[in-house]
Formats: structure tokens, C-alpha cells, sequence
């Protein structure tokens, strides 16, 4: 499909679910790599997917009774957060161990839960893959008003953040409150996260909250310029994916993905700096 047909499509009326499933997915975008980059700073990447997997109950329950996703799958996820948070601080064990239990004891009553509501098979699809189609006007107000709350947080508390994230242990002998930015870190993940599920799905947001910050990461060193450079990463990759799925019929989510994909790869071998071609011209020459 040429670009200007799709273009085309954004703006006709018959089509409203395009543009929104856009703006969701740009938000979504921006919203992701941000918060992504101290995800991959820290290497805490499983801690993504965690997430993704625990606000899963909080969606089947929304789905059951007819609310809002989006509050749903925040409180299901806040609740994980919390829970994480609390039992990582024992020494006895390691904070994989315990996100690991968590996030499929939450996945399995999310499993649960939805296998309980009518039409399961399709329900199940719908969270775990996403779906542009479904997203219902006010979720697109919700999407923006949470990822405005999230930019605020991370605006306001950038340096807290930045510090626990770098070295826990030298921010911890700086007097911070080393536990309650952890928490604040895992809520904001999971807002990451919920806003990005209808779009792209529960199976395949950790894509969107680790790709556009793994690939700024190889184009710069300065966190400025990496926190600037994800969101923009994110979002052409949203467009392109948009775009590409519309044309081939393609599914989203996935498309979307591969997209990230595709540009984590260029990065890694064309970067200026960091490179794996450029690294092997510049030992050549």
C-alpha cells in the first residue's frame, strides 16, 4: 500500500480505530522508552517481563466484569510491585527468585480467571497479542493521562532514579531510601506496561519497554540523548509497524516487534561508535 493511501485511511471517518490504535501506540512508545532505559541500564529486563506477566490477573478481571483494563491491570500490577519489593529486601533470597515466583503464580490466575468468561479462546488471544480494534474511546484518555503521571514521575525523581539504578549500594550510602525508589521504579514498569497491552499485547510489550532503550543505548553514551532517542525509536517503530500491518494485513504487535527487532540489529552492527562492523573497519584500517 502506498504511504499516502495509508495516510489517506488515518483521516477517514469509517476507520476511527486506526488513528486511535496510532496514538495508543505512539503514547505507549514514548511512555516505554523512557522508563525502558532504566530497565536496561540497571539489567533488570526480566523484571519487564515479570510485570507484564502479573498485570494479567487485574486484566482478566476487568474483562470478567466489564471494567476498564487499564485500572485493572495498574492494580494487579501495583499489587506484584509492591509484593516483589517487599520480599526482595531478605538476604536469603535473590530478587530473580522472587519475581520469578510471582510473575507465574499472576499469569496462572490470569489464565484462570479469563478461562471463566465466555468466548476464552478469543479473550485469551486479545490480551496475550493485542488487538487495534478493540480500543474503546476513554481508554485513549487513560492512556494519556497515565503516561503523562509516568513522564512526570520520572521528570521529578530523575536523579533518585538514575542513582539506585547505576549503584544501589553507593545510593544507598548517600541516604537514599533505596526501597522506595525500587518500588517507584516497578510501578512505573507496570504503567508502562498496562498502557501498552491493548496495543501490542501482554506477550510482546517487554519488546517495546527494552528495544528502543537497548537500541539508543548502542548509539550514544550520554543517558540525556539515550532517554531522548528511545521514545523517538519506539514511536517510527510504531508507525512503520502500523503501517506495514495495515498494508499486509499483517498482526500488529508482532509487526511492531519485528520492526524493534530490525532496528536493534542495524544499530548493533552500524552504530558509530559501538558497532560490530564499524568496530572490525576501524581495527582493519
Amino acid at each position: 500500500m502506498p504511504i499516502q493511501d495509508f495516510l489517506a485511511d488515518l483521516l477517514n471517518p469509517d476507520l476511527r480505530f486506526l488513528p486511535k490504535a496510532l496514538a495508543v501506540a505512539v503514547m505507549s512508545s514514548i511512555v516505554c522508552g523512557v522508563v525502558g532505559c532504566y530497565v536496561v541500564l540497571r539489567g533488570m529486563a526480566f523484571i519487564g517481563d515479570a510485570v507484564a506477566h502479573a498485570v494479567f490477573p487485574g486484566l482478566a478481571v476487568a474483562f470478567v466484569v466489564s471494567g476498564n483494563l487499564i485500572v485493572g491491570g495498574t492494580v494487579a500490577g501495583v499489587v506484584t510491585a509492591v509484593l516483589i519489593a517487599v520480599f526482595s529486601q531478605t538476604r536469603r533470597l535473590r530478587e530473580d527468585s522472587v519475581i520469578g515466583i510471582f510473575f507465574v503464580g499472576a499469569f496462572a490466575l490470569g489464565v484462570v480467571i479469563i478461562s471463566r468468561a465466555p468466548g476464552y479462546a478469543g479473550s485469551l488471544e486479545q490480551f496475550l497479542f493485542g488487538s487495534i480494534a478493540g480500543i474503546p474511546d476513554r481508554d485513549l484518555v487513560v492512556v494519556a493521562v497515565a503516561g503523562l503521571g509516568v513522564l512526570a514521575v520520572v521528570l521529578a525523581l530523575h536523579p533518585q532514579l538514575v542513582a539506585v539504578t547505576l549503584d544501589r549500594e553507593s545510593a544507598r550510602a548517600l541516604g537514599l531510601r533505596v526501597f522506595w525508589y525500587d518500588l517507584t521504579l516497578y510501578v512505573l514498569v507496570t504503567l508502562a506496561v498496562v498502557i501498552s497491552v491493548q496495543t501490542i499485547g501482554n506477550v510482546l510489550v517487554l519488546a517495546l519497554l527494552v528495544a528502543p532503550a537497548a537500541t539508543a543505548r548502542l548509539l550514544t553514551d550520554r543517558l540525556a540523548v539515550m532517554m531522548g532517542l528511545a521514545p523517538v525509536i519506539g514511536s517510527l517503530a510504531a508507525l512503520i509497524g502500523l503501517y506495514l500491518s495495515w498494508s499486509w494485513d499483517l498482526p500488529v504487535g508482532a509487526t511492531v516487534v519485528l520492526v524493534l527487532t530490525g532496528a536493534f540489529l542495524a544499530a548493533w552492527l552500524l552504530a558509530p561508535r559501538h558497532g560490530a562492523l564499524t568496530h572490525l573497519v576501524r581495527t582493519a584500517s
